[in-house]
């Protein structure tokens, strides 16, 4: 197996950024109502992600390191996602106001969706990124790639629990496990679920 494949099937399903790591769980639950709203999430943390590695990953290994302040790393990508998010919510807010409007505040919360910053400070740990993924080498595209793919999880995950949950809404079924209780119990069938992919793989 070729180490893209390697990498896009650790990201988008060994290692789910929800449902394996149990990041962004915030907007997991709070944006799953709706189809629409979880994909729309799910593509813009994508972006945000793919972004990030993009940037983050050349700053860590040619600005922090050589200057021996990597240890400024969470405070430096804080500020490039913030910037991102920002950026990314002015094309939102111009071109679809609907989803713009159906986001609310968890647009602004990616700026500090531990999804992201998870994915910046997973693709820095490269010994241990390698060793996992059983790749010799991993350089800016790979990081890339990885935050592409475990944004795509990200979309996987928030996307199939938005369509049971509209139908789990339909159901008849005791008040006392409407809502949030039901959602928590598909959740945790959904990651029992994904946790197939490290058995097998």
């Amino acid at each position: 197996m070729t180490n893209a494949m390697i990498i896009i099937i650790a990201a988008a399903f060994i290692n789910n950024a929800i449902l394996v790591q149990c990041y962004g769980i915030c907007p997991f639950l709070g944006l799953s109502k709706k189809m629409g709203n979880a994909f729309g999430m799910g593509v813009a943390v994508t972006v945000v992600m793919a972004i990030t590695c993009l940037v983050t990953f050349p700053i860590y290994n040619y600005v922090l390191i050589p200057l021996g302040i990597e240890y400024l790393e969470i405070i430096v990508f804080i500020f490039i996602i913030a910037a991102l998010v920002q950026m990314i919510e002015k094309v939102i807010k111009k071109f679809m106001p609907p989803l713009y409007r159906a986001m609310g505040i968890y647009l602004p919360l990616i700026t500090t969706n531990c999804a992201v910053l998870g994915v910046a400070e997973t693709v820095m740990d490269v010994p241990s990124i390698t060793a996992d993924l059983g790749i010799n080498t991993f350089n800016v595209g790979g990081a890339v790639l990885y935050g592409v793919f475990l944004g795509i999880g990200f979309t996987i995950a928030i996307c199939i629990l938005a369509g049971l949950r509209e139908k789990v809404d339909k159901l008849q079924m005791s008040k006392h496990l409407k809502g949030f209780p039901i959602t928590m119990a598909t959740a945790s069938f959904m990651a029992m679920a994904f946790y197939v992919f490290a058995l097998v793989i």
